[in-house]
């Protein structure tokens, strides 16, 4: 989700980027369309209002194509969120509730909010039914509407988050995010843990940004001494169900090299699975035995995985992600079935970064198939994660299919971009959030490319 300084040219920085991001002018709000027991087809429907829905659904109505309403999106939330920005308040850098606005408010007039969920699809009917029971029809379907994050997947961990005296916290979700930060800064001694689960996660960097950010701000209160762990009041853990501190090599030496620097004992493969008090209790790989470890303050990211709706249907692979092709997005199957984020089979990490790459790919193929011809786009595998290092310096990976370097600026200006930087920081902390909303959302950035449309 990165900028190409070349797509600045010309181009005036609007002054609300040099602000501290807070909400934006709301325009006219679009009208939440009633489910009606009567409801017409569309010809696309997008499921999801998340980043990808949101990206997809806007894109789609910027190609001029399509007319009032002929575009649905499909979702029951209330509030979209900015979640690449949890790590910012995990940090005390940012309020959770800047980080938010009502869906309602993200979608052009133009598109039919179905503001309900999914029960159920029919791809050989070429339908969706609603939570609601109701029915809609499609010509073409969009299927993004991310994964689940599941708390319950770690025994004791929903009682844990939401027992406010407890020092445990996750910063995957909305009601928990702003808990990392006090916690963080209330301990003052002790043993902290960070965990991150085997499996695929959205953002695989962020349980590492919190321990950096959590690393620092005791640096700087005098309580954990890097060169000198054996007499810092407090001490710090990495315990991952993987085998390394990151997927990319390039990226993972050097994270790697920081642990080590920095004192972190690192536990690999150890699968958090259950919390009891003060006592956190890891799985082992191959049957061996489980690990107890205490812990004065624990992070934890739980296990996550794709709604039940779309892993029980027709569309599903068998993880049940949306079983699509690697390069055109387009579904093995159903011809006129796409998907792209988190809900979707492509092999790269989950992040908001990979949107940007995969949304135009899957537009400009949806409307080729529309006029009967052949998809011709490719997706790559871009993705991206900005790892908060420390405060004030951010590491920029960003990589495609096959864990291969994609750096956009190191093709732009030569630099290396696994060396955290404080240019990368200010695009972490201000520019994406500005950008996500007053452009992403709306269909009209690219990401590297810059603006489009």
């Amino acid at each position: 989700m990165f900028l190409n300084a070349g797509n600045l040219a010309g181009r005036a920085v609007p002054r609300a980027f040099a602000k501290t991001l807070a909400f934006p002018a709301i325009r006219t709000l679009a009208t939440v369309s009633p489910i009606n027991p009567g409801s017409r087809g569309h010809k696309v429907v997008v499921i999801g209002g998340g980043s990808a829905g949101l990206a997809i659904s806007h894109q789609l109505l910027h190609s001029g194509k399509f007319s009032q309403d002929d575009i649905a999106v499909v979702d029951p939330a209330e509030w979209h969120h900015y979640q690449p920005g949890w790590t910012l308040v995990a940090g005390g850098l940012k309020t959770k509730e800047e980080l938010r606005r009502r869906l309602e408010t993200l979608v052009d007039p133009k598109l039919k909010l179905y503001n309900v969920g999914v029960n159920a699809f029919a791809p050989e009917e070429n339908s969706v039914s609603l939570s609601n029971g109701d029915k809609i029809s499609y010509e073409q379907l969009v299927v993004a509407p991310g994964v689940s994050v599941d708390f319950g997947s770690v025994k004791g961990l929903p009682e844990a988050l939401e027992d406010a005296s407890s020092l445990v916290s996750s910063v995957y979700g909305f009601n928990y995010c702003d808990k990392v930060f006090r916690n963080v800064d209330q301990l003052k001694k002790g043993t902290a843990i960070f965990t991150q689960p085997a499996g695929v996660i959205k953002c695989a960097g962020a349980p590492q940004k919190v321990m950096w950010l959590a690393l620092d701000h005791w640096k700087q209160a005098g309580l954990y001494k890097p060169q000198n762990v054996s007499e810092s009041p407090i001490k710090i853990t990495f315990a991952t169900g993987l085998g390394g501190m990151f997927a990319v090599p390039k990226y993972s030496s050097v994270l790697e090299g920081f642990r080590k620097e920095r004192g972190i004992e690192g536990l690999f493969q150890h699968d958090l699975v259950a919390v009891d008090g003060n006592t956190a209790t890891f799985a082992r790989p191959d049957g061996q035995e489980q690990v107890t470890r205490k812990f004065d303050l624990l992070h934890v990211v739980p296990k996550m995985g794709p709604h039940a709706f779309v892993k029980n249907s027709a569309l599903a692979n068998e993880a049940g992600y949306v079983d699509v092709d690697d390069g055109t997005t387009q579904h093995k199957k159903y011809p006129n079935v796409w998907s792209a984020g988190d809900a979707s089979s492509l092999p790269t990490s989950k992040t908001a970064a990979a949107v940007t790459a995969e949304a135009p790919v899957l537009v400009r193929n949806l409307l080729l198939a529309r006029d009967g011809k052949q998809p011709d786009a490719v997706y790559d595998g871009y993705t991206s994660c900005p790892l908060l290092t420390e405060y004030g310096k951010v590491l920029l990976a960003e990589f495609k299919y096959g864990g291969v370097p994609k750096e956009t600026f190191g093709d732009l200006l030569g630099v290396d971009q696994a060396e955290p930087r404080r240019a990368f920081y200010h695009l972490k902390k201000s520019f994406f959030p500005w950008v996500y909303f007053n452009s992403m959302v709306k269909g009209t950035w690219g990401g590297p490319k810059g603006w489009i449309n």
